[in-house]
């Protein structure tokens, strides 16, 4: 028999954050049963997403509760959390004490920069995947990566599969299957163009130019929030 304890889900959230990165998993964490959603900021002021509608805060970091399992999604706004020390230092008060720490896409990133991968298997965006080494971490690319109590998540649309492994982790496979079905997640893309391994090189090319545009500088923000961390 399944246990339904209590549990409760804390996400990052940050201007400019991927919403899907969050609101994927959520979605999916949210029928663990027994759950509590929280989506945590620095303040209750609506937080933008890069998809041009904002999020409502439903905690701060100064009275968010603590959270069994904390989230940190990823986005063009991830060089700027990287760079606030409040939020680094929110990130690693909570995952000292979370059961698991998690992250979707480029949040690992964040995850690093904190010093909570330094040894850890994990993934990443494929277009960020080449950072997580510097942050002491063991990259792997795959689409769900368990190590111990660290789950990270590729990119984006990886979300779903992370949270429905973390969910069979946490209540059982059968649950888990419950919830895939009622969400009728069973991807049949239209494309086979989700991977840069299969996608023509014009739209690799393309996307690589509006990732630039997006992200000015991301690269070499990456690379001096790694150096940081290895100076402490």
């Amino acid at each position: 028999m399944t246990d339904f304890s209590p549990i409760r889900v804390a996400f990052l959230l940050f201007p400019n954050v991927t919403q899907l990165d969050l609101t994927g998993p959520a979605q999916v964490l949210s029928r663990l049963g027994n759950a509590t959603i929280d989506l945590v900021a620095k303040t209750r002021d609506p937080v933008p997403t890069d998809a041009g509608f904002a999020l409502l805060p439903t905690a701060t970091f100064a009275n968010a509760t603590q959270p069994d399992i904390l989230c940190v999604p990823g986005g063009f706004g991830v060089n700027d959390a990287i760079e606030d020390a409040a939020t680094l230092a929110w990130v690693q008060q909570v995952a000292g004490n979370a059961s698991c720490v998690t992250s979707v896409c480029t949040g690992s990133l964040i995850l690093g920069a904190a010093g909570l991968l330094k040894g850890y298997r994990a993934t990443c965006h494929w277009a960020q995947h080449h950072h997580l080494a510097a942050f002491g971490a063991i990259p792997v690319r795959e689409r769900v990566v368990t190590d111990r109590n660290r789950v990270t998540g590729g990119g984006v649309t990886a979300g779903i599969d992370f949270a429905l492994t973390l969910t069979a982790a946490i209540r059982g496979e059968a649950h888990a299957r419950l919830v895939q079905l009622s969400l009728e997640y069973d991807p049949a893309p239209p494309f086979d163009s989700g991977s840069p391994d299969r996608a023509d090189a014009e739209t690799l090319a393309r996307y690589q130019a509006l990732a630039a545009k997006g992200a000015p500088g991301r690269d070499a923000r990456t690379q001096a929030a790694a150096a940081r961390l290895t100076e402490r």
